[in-house]
Order: structure tokens, then sequence, then C-alpha cells
């Protein structure tokens, strides 16, 4: 591309950040890294009445843990801050003054109360209230008064929004990079507040002034955002300014049926919506990936691949092969069903791809939390025998939690293999093991397995209750490997308390 590649993400701290902003992030991100680009954050908090507190910190540690950090933003290479909105409000009147002057928008005085009644009045005759062409020459607006009445309500201090006049009878052909071709028909368009008598710019102007103050190229965003796309293009038009490319994201789906993926799917079907944890003000606690025990590689991955492919079957990337591969061409127009289940499998694959040592580390993490101190030895060794059936760290306890803790119960299903013979045959099991210099899983089971031929034993008489002793029921990886971990004096302890009390 000829020129820098400047994209933003501009969420609002209203709250924990969502999936689907995430998204949003990344593929902001991916773009910006792909053309050596800059990729910048700017809080829009000029909705003062919906701000949450910690939502603005929350935004940039669930960014940092997912390794989506901007290039600048708030108190970092601050080129063209501030970065946050509430900090650049000074900027906005001007801008919106500007647009009264040269015909774009003209002051509204309506008060809330009269609209609704006109709202009201419409729907009882069946009809639909639109602050447009079609009726805002008889509203109370600066376009039907004169000057001098204008001036003697700003001076009495009259309340009024500035409005954005739109054209009438106007078809604006625009283009997105992922929709192509789109069209809107002015003469339905509303006419949007720009500017309200608190001092605060709304949404959209803000939005248009700073993406233009702060070199925006591209602005890729949420599909929802498309309904906006002729009246940004307006303003850019209005304030006779280059408007950026602009792409808009597919919705992120429910994972059944149809709809916006929304938090109240994720507390119905038991799966995260927020990257990170958030706590409510009222107490109430949303989980997060992170808490869950996602690797935000995993969390990376999945979000990728909701709404864009490489056209390959290629599912795992790095965020180097993502940045080199990423191209908004490549996504797709309908929106994208979320899968929960397909998630799990994505964080599977990056645990399966890390070393066992760095699954021991973070697994010794887990049990001296829960009161264990064992040699990372041990726990190296034992995640090797379990990790191929965990899809998170946070799983392993419950596949090796009898390398910990003797059972001090036995499975009810299992025990229909507890015969008769069996305690005796223990006995002898023990006496075999004593033997044993080489207390290796190998040598364990050739040991023990000449011992049953040379006796002619039946396998399953002996190794389904040994299985039993040491684990409490029918589970766990290889016996043998089960054995060398627990060592001889454990696991004859285990097989002799079996004896007891079975």
């Amino acid at each position: 591309m000829s020129q820098e590649v400047r994209v933003r993400f501009a969420p609002s701290p209203t709250g924990p950040l969502h999936i689907g902003g995430v998204r949003t992030a990344l593929f902001n991100y991916l773009f910006a890294k792909k053309h050596n680009g800059t990729f910048y954050i700017r809080i829009e908090d000029t909705d003062q009445n919906r701000f949450v507190p910690g939502a603005e910190d929350y935004i940039f540690e669930a960014l940092a843990w997912l390794g989506i950090s901007p290039d600048e933003t708030i108190g970092k290479n601050e080129k063209y801050g501030p970065y946050r909105q509430s900090d650049r409000k000074h900027l906005y009147k001007d801008y919106a003054m500007q647009l009264v002057h040269n015909g774009w928008a003209y002051y509204a005085f309506d008060s809330s109360e009269e609209l609704d009644e006109l709202r009201k009045a419409f729907e009882s005759n069946g009809k639909t209230f639109i602050y447009n062409h079609s009726t805002r020459n008889e509203l109370k607006t600066s376009l039907n008064m004169t000057q001098q009445e204008v001036e003697a309500r700003l001076y009495n201090g009259d309340n009024y929004v500035i409005r954005f006049k739109t054209p009438i009878d106007e078809t604006l052909v625009l283009q997105d990079i992922i929709r192509g071709e789109v069209k809107f028909e002015t003469s339905l368009l509303d006419d949007k507040v720009l500017y309200k008598s608190d001092g605060m710019p709304t949404y959209h102007l803000a939005n248009i002034v700073d993406d233009h103050l702060q070199g925006t190229t591209h602005v890729i965003r949420g599909e929802e955002w498309l309904p906006s796309l002729p009246l940004h293009y307006m303003l850019y038009r209005a304030f006779d300014w280059q408007a950026p490319e602009f792409a808009h994201l597919p919705l992120i789906l429910k994972p059944v049926g149809n709809g916006k993926l929304s938090k109240r799917d994720g507390d119905k079907l038991g799966f995260p919506v927020f990257p990170l944890q958030w706590t409510a003000e009222n107490g109430e606690t949303s989980s997060g990936y992170r808490e869950k025990g996602y690797f935000p590689e995993a969390v990376v991955n999945f979000l990728a691949l909701l709404g864009w492919n490489d056209g390959t079957e290629q599912e795992i990337f790095s965020m180097q092969e993502l940045i080199e591969k990423f191209d908004l061409k490549r996504v797709n127009k309908s929106g994208a069903k979320f899968d929960p289940e397909k998630n799990k499998w994505f964080n599977h694959q990056i645990l399966m791809a890390k070393t066992d040592a760095e699954l021991a580390s973070l697994f010794e993490s887990d049990l001296i939390d829960r009161g264990f101190t064992e040699p990372i030895e041990k726990i190296t060794r034992i995640v090797t025998l379990v990790k191929d059936r965990a899809n998170f760290t946070t799983e392993f306890f419950d596949l090796a939690d009898y390398f910990f803790v003797a059972p001090t119960q036995y499975d009810a299903k299992a025990l229909k293999n507890w015969k008769e013979e069996t305690p005796e045959l223990m006995k002898q099991l023990i006496a075999v093991l004593n033997e044993i210099e080489d207390f290796s899983s190998e040598n364990i089971e050739n040991t023990v397995k000449q011992w049953l031929t040379v006796n002619e034993i039946g396998m399953g008489k002996v190794m389904q209750p040994f299985r039993l002793s040491l684990v409490g029921e029918m589970k766990g990886p290889h016996l043998f490997d089960i054995v060398e971990v627990l060592g001889k004096p454990e696991t004859i302890a285990r097989i002799t308390k079996a004896i007891e009390t079975i």
C-alpha cells in the first residue's frame, strides 16, 4: 500500500470486553502488522452515563494477555494523543459548528418529552416518526428560525442538540472491502445527533473527527456498524476530508440457531464470552477464557478462524503465520457460528504442542495451591502420561489425582474383578515386586508378565485388581508407568491396603 497503514481498535469502557470485540481488535492488529503499519487503541468514553469503573484497565489487560499490544495508546507513543475521547472533548465543538456554518448541520431545540409525544402521535396513526427531511422543517430547529431567534435561545441556555442535515433523494454507492458495493438511500435515513449542549459529542461526530485527526486509513469494525456507514461517509464529505477504507466484519453467531452471540448464551451453555473473568459492581462474576485454563494462543486461533480462513485446511497458526497470511478479502460476509467444543479442541492442540517441562511448571503451581509439594521430575513424568487426555492444564489433577493421594475407596463396578482368589494373588505379586531392583516400567512389566506366564496365571486375574489397588478405579495410563512413578514402597503399600480393605 502506498500510504502508511493506520488502524485502530476503539472500545467503550462500558463493561468487560466481549469476545466479538476481541476479534475486531485481533483483525485490526493482524492487518496493521501484515502491512507494516500502526495499530493504535483509542478509548471512546464520550457516553459518561454508561462508564463502568475498571473497564478500561480490563480492556488493556485482556489484549496484553492475548499478545495484541497497541503501538500507540494512552501513555505509549502518543503521536496523535490524547487517546481517550473524554480528554479530547474540547476539540469537537468547533467541528460541530463548522458543519452548522457550512449547512451540513443544524440546531434542534426539541425536548425529549416533545419528541416522545410526537412518536406516540405517529404510532397512533400507524406511522413511524423519523427526524429527517420529512419533519425537520416543522420542528424546533434553526432551519425555520431567524438567526436572532437561534442566538436568543443559545444565550438563554436552552437545551439543544446539533443534528446532521441528511441530503434528500440521494443514492450513496459505497465500497466495503469485505462486502463489495453497498447502497443506501438518504431519504430513508434520520438526522443523527452529532453534538449535545452538555459539551459532549455523540459517537458519530467524535469517531469521524478522531479517525481523521489520528490518521486512520482503514476502519475495520463489526457488522453492527454498517448502518452507520452512510452517515460517516457523508460526514467525511461534509468536512471535505478523504474517507478511510471500510471493512465490516461478520457477526459472531450463537452456537445454536441464529442471532448474535451474547453473555446469556455463555451463561446458559456454560462457556465464557469474555477473555478474562469480570466481576460486576453488584458482585456478579462472569467467567473468562484465561481463568478457564485456555492458552492465549488458542483463543487467538479460534477467533482468527471465526469468519476468516487462509484457503487451506490449516487450523493452528502462530501469531506470525496469521500476520503473514491475513487478508481482509478472505473474510466471509456471512456470520460465523461460535463452537465452544471446537474451542476446547484448539486448546488441546496448543497444549500438546508445548513441552512437558512447560506444562509441568503450570501443573506444579496448581499442585502447590492444592497443598502438594513434589519433585519437578515426578510432575513432568506424570504430565507425559496424562496430557493426551486433557484439554486444559487445570484438568491434570483430576486425571492424575491417584499419583498424589492413595485411594480410600474403590469403584463399585470394578470390584467385580476382585475374586475370592485375588488376595492370595496380590500377596504373591507383592513378593515379586519386592524382588525387583530395576524399578523401571519396562523391567517391572517384563518381570510380572514372566511370573504370570511361568505360573500359568491369567493376565486379567492380576492386572485389573492391580490397577484397582493403585488407582481406585479402572482408569489411567499404562499400568506399569503408574507403578514406576509411584515407586516400590508406595505400590506395595497400596496393594496391601487393598487386600485389607476389600
